[in-house]
């Protein structure tokens, strides 16, 4: 049946880009300027040249309109907080001097001066850098960066739409600055906030803005009728503006519910909705409140978080249902294309088969415009690419890469024994004291050390075939003597080897498991210039041989120490991969647990006495409904408890998460059942160590003293204040002393001070605890 075209023609669209470069020109630009090697005129140029060239492929690849103002140098939340004037009072002297110097303090710290707290951007593996408000503080609108942004694209002659975090996210992610009562509400600021976003939009209007986006991802959570309110109330105020653009409010990652009839009714003139499977409810919920008459669409259909090919028909199906729900629809993908890497055509190592069933962001802007022209011209006008379509679609499901009949027969033999340690907690603990003869508040770090511009040109060499296996190995043991040397002179109690085999924590094991594809290129952003290669999990996974145990036993063979056994559970794996979507992520987990179970067990037989398998994703992936959260939390503690329940009494199991916000999964982190967790906690200020006392938790913590993602070394006295207010909440017995996070991209001389310090402060208060029980 070939379907009618629209009545209007649809226009083709996203919300944002991959912000780095091809060859992530991004990130050396600007280290570069953190190192003194590049100025602030020639950051500025590299950063123009990106955007400038963004525009263009997306204008030559169809886009009708363009995005703006997504572009940051570290992070578009950081840079709304500029926009709206919300610099802490601890950064507003260095941003008064230099406003870009400024901008990365707030992002990173100085040595004196703590950077503002960074967490999850809701379920991604995106980080944002979290608003500090209270009630003092005031407002003042900076639009230059939005203006001049905005400009730049209409000087291309281009369609161009600015795209802000709304008001209401902007509040909502916000927490209460140092000093202020815990218990504030920064949306109780909403009535000053809702002038200077006025401001900001009549600028943009003045500029050149047809159109301004204004983005509530938070209103996809559940809210309460205080914030519902507050989202009525912001957009019936910003919608009377006399002197504005046109606004189109977006929402992504799930479905609206009842904030859905909020937006629909307000005085705005037009709705982004997320119609991807997790939100696919919108659809039906758009329908239940009328629709959008007299107001634009633009319907998010292709997916912008992973990595598979469209379902044009799929797609086409639901386009074809939102045509009678809104005066115009237009295409887009679901969320801003900063979540997936920028181009699968580069990937060349990759099996031709495998490589059309990827669609990385460029890949996904010519699925949208291909959706937009059938949506406008009717299907026979993209006849081609659908049988394309439909062919690379079977060729998936019918790939015997996707299944392996044994791993499905091991899966299906799980019993509720196998997530289960042989005996509870206080019996381990015990084995695992006499074992191992750790001191009051034992010192250790969470795994990885720098990765040093050595390590980095062994391996490019390796690759490029200049020094052979060999050399390659012997560079590796070289590096490992000198990590656990410097560990033992400075005191630590658990050491780690360092990591530097591995060039990430999730690839380098999916490099090692079948069913996995890694890229060459696929880089996506984590955090300022940090990004990450997710590989993609595209089969049924299985482990051929052991992953870890031959450097770890010959870590274990040069001291006397406990070296820890290194891993990254299911979980994480999952989430910091682009997982398969053919299958429930439940059943997914368990075929990596598994695998990760044979790994934990080898471990152990070879004399490990302590293995750590980080979860710091555990959070991140926490559905963002709460309806939704039991079934997840459900798979996710099995599959963790699976990995890790073969083991001995006295083999010590830890785990390790990091830059979440913890306190609504304590009950979860209790059910994971590890004998030790390490946490993030310094930029919170110890506000989980907090959360566990509330609920009780009975096992050992670390929450971290030490901020790694930021090149400030804390002092000795800072560490020990962090860990005398730990001591507040978990019982010296129970208290490890750790960084918040591995140390792989801090340099030597930042991680040799901070790391004395650490252990210098951990000898201090541990000393002060003898005392007075002496």
């Amino acid at each position: 049946m070939t379907a009618k075209p629209a009545a209007a023609a649809a226009r083709a669209t996203v919300y944002g880009y991959p912000r780095q470069g091809r060859n992530r020109e991004l990130k050396k630009a600007v280290e570069g300027y953190w190192k003194g090697r590049v100025t602030a005129d020639a950051l500025r140029s590299t950063a123009a040249d990106l955007r400038r060239a963004n525009w263009r492929q997306l204008a030559d690849a169809g886009i009708d309109e363009v995005p703006t103002g997504d572009f940051s140098y570290y992070d578009h939340v950081l840079d709304t907080s500029v926009m709206v004037g919300a610099v802490p009072a601890r950064h507003r002297a260095a941003v008064e001097a230099d406003a870009l110097d400024g901008y990365f303090a707030m992002a990173r710290g100085t040595q004196d001066v703590a950077p503002l707290e960074m967490t999850k951007w809701f379920d991604t593996n995106y980080h944002y850098l979290v608003p500090e408000l209270g009630p003092d503080t005031v407002f003042g609108a900076d639009s230059a960066k939005q203006v001049a942004e905005l400009r730049e694209a209409l000087a291309l002659g281009l369609t161009a739409r600015p795209v802000l975090v709304g008001p209401v996210t902007y509040l909502l992610l916000a927490k209460p600055a140092p000093g202020v009562a815990a218990d504030f509400d920064p949306l109780t600021l909403l009535d000053r906030l809702l002038p200077v976003y006025a401001e900001v939009l009549a600028d943009l209007r003045a500029a050149g803005a047809e159109w301004v986006q204004l983005d509530e991802p938070a209103l996809v959570q559940d809210r309460t009728p205080a914030d519902l309110n507050a989202a009525a109330r912001a957009y019936r105020d910003l919608g009377a503006l006399s002197d504005r653009p046109r606004l189109l409010v977006a929402s992504y990652f799930d479905r609206l519910g009842d904030a859905l009839q909020v937006l629909a009714s307000a005085p705005v003139d037009g709705l982004a909705l997320d119609f991807t499977e997790r939100a696919a409810a919108n659809l039906d919920d758009l329908a239940a409140v009328g629709g959008l008459p007299g107001k634009r669409l633009v319907a998010g259909v292709v997916n912008g978080r992973n990595i598979w090919i469209n379902d044009y028909q799929k797609s086409l199906a639901t386009l074809a249902t939102l045509l009678g729900l809104a005066d115009r629809v237009d295409v887009a993908a679901s969320c801003s294309l900063l979540h997936v890497p920028l181009d699968a055509a580069a990937e060349g190592d990759i099996d031709p088969q495998v490589r059309r069933w990827l669609a990385f962001a460029r890949q996904k802007t010519a699925e949208v415009v291909t959706l937009a022209k059938g949506l406008a011209n009717g299907t026979d006008a993209i006849s081609a690419e659908l049988a394309a379509n439909r062919a690379d679609l079977a060729s998936r499901a019918s790939s015997a890469l996707t299944r392996d009949p044994a791993v499905r027969a091991r899966t299906a033999a799980i019993t509720d024994a196998d997530g289960r340690r042989s005996q509870p907690y206080p019996e381990r603990a015990a084995a695992q004291r006499a074992h191992l003869g750790l001191p009051l508040l034992p010192t250790t770090t969470i795994g990885s050390f720098p990765q040093t511009d050595e390590l980095r040109v062994a391996r490019a060499d390796l690759r490029a075939g200049r020094i052979d296996t060999a050399g390659y190995e012997e560079r590796i043991r070289d590096e490992i003597r000198e990590v656990l040397s410097f560990q033992e002179q400075t005191g630590v109690d658990v050491l780690v080897h360092g990591e530097p085999e591995r060039n990430d924590m999730v690839q380098y094991f999916a490099e090692q498991l079948t069913g996995y594809v890694a890229t060459q290129h696929g880089w996506v952003q984590s955090y300022g210039t940090r990004y990450v290669r997710p590989p993609v999990l595209a089969g049924d996974i299985s482990r051929p041989e052991p992953m870890t145990v031959r450097w770890t036993t010959y870590a274990q063979a040069q001291t006397s120490k406990p070296v820890k056994g290194m891993l990254t559970g299911p979980v994480t794996m999952l989430a910091w991969s682009f997982v398969r979507d053919d299958q429930p992520l439940g059943d997914t987990a368990r075929q990596v647990a598994l695998a990760l179970r044979d790994e934990v067990n080898d471990l152990e037989a070879a004399g490990t006495s302590v293995i750590q398998v980080d979860e710091p994703a555990l959070r991140e992936t926490l559905p963002l409904r709460a309806a939704d959260h039991a079934a997840y939390l459900d798979w996710a503690t099995e599959s963790f408890r699976l990995s890790t329940s073969g083991v001995r009494p006295d083999t010590q199991i830890h785990t390790h998460m990091c830059y979440a916000e913890f306190g609504d999964i304590v009950q979860a982190i209790d059910d994971l059942d590890a004998d030790v967790i390490s946490l993030e906690a310094a930029r919170s200020h110890m506000q989980v160590a907090g959360e566990l006392a509330e609920h009780g938790y009975p096992r050992e913590a670390g929450p971290g003293v030490w901020d790694i993602h930021s090149p400030r070394v804390p002092s000795t006295q800072e560490a020990a204040a962090l860990l005398r207010k730990g001591l507040e909440a978990i019982p010296a017995e129970r208290l490890w002393v750790n960084p918040d996070c591995g140390l792989k991209t801090r340099g030597w001389t930042e991680t040799r001070a901070s790391l004395e310090n650490l252990v210098s402060a951990a000898r201090e208060v541990r000393a002060g605890l003898t005392a007075d029980n002496g």
